[in-house]
């Protein structure tokens, strides 16, 4: 794999279109006397121009329950089909702005909320990556895994794609 580094800009874009791409991610809070991490899986609902990610979370999960007592995460996306990964760290911010859930609010946002947009219980969870680290193929799974028999059998050591830390 080659390791690439990106600037600034670059790390930002990176992680914007991997999280795009993906969309659906685990986020890991670390529960208060537990050895393990509390991880669920999340929809983003942005990518903004600093890096940030931002979802919709409920007051009354152990998610936001988490983060109350201890602000920092852990987020893992994943598209085996095309051997795109991204491990990101960060710190977690809830917050309440009206606004911002009404520009994110969609009718599936109703089965989580049964009194709407205006549910007192609606908190937007912001994660401020401090790091992130990439994998990504640039073909699909079976290219991938001809290039890698194609290596074992010649000895080549062809690139099965990229890797690198994404400056955030």
């Amino acid at each position: 794999m080659n390791d690439n580094k990106f600037d600034l800009t670059e790390g930002r874009e990176k992680l914007k279109e991997i999280v795009d791409k993906i969309d659906v991610g685990m986020i890991c809070t670390f529960p208060e006397n537990s050895d393990y991490p509390h991880g669920v899986p999340m929809s983003r609902q942005e990518v903004d121009d600093q890096g940030n990610i931002w979802y919709i979370c409920s007051a009354d999960s152990d998610t936001h329950r988490n983060i109350e007592k201890n602000d920092k995460v852990s987020l893992f996306y994943a598209d085996a089909k095309n051997y795109t990964f991204l491990s990101i760290n960060g710190t977690a911010t809830l917050l309440r702005d009206q606004a911002r859930i009404d520009k994110y609010w969609n009718k599936f946002m109703e089965s989580w909320f049964e009194k709407g947009k205006d549910d007192p219980n609606i908190r937007l969870l912001r994660v401020d990556p401090t790091d992130a680290h990439y994998w990504d193929s640039d073909s699909s799974k079976i290219g991938t895994f001809f290039t890698m028999v194609k290596n074992m059998v010649t000895g080549d050591h062809s690139d099965l794609g990229k890797e690198g830390d994404l400056n955030v």
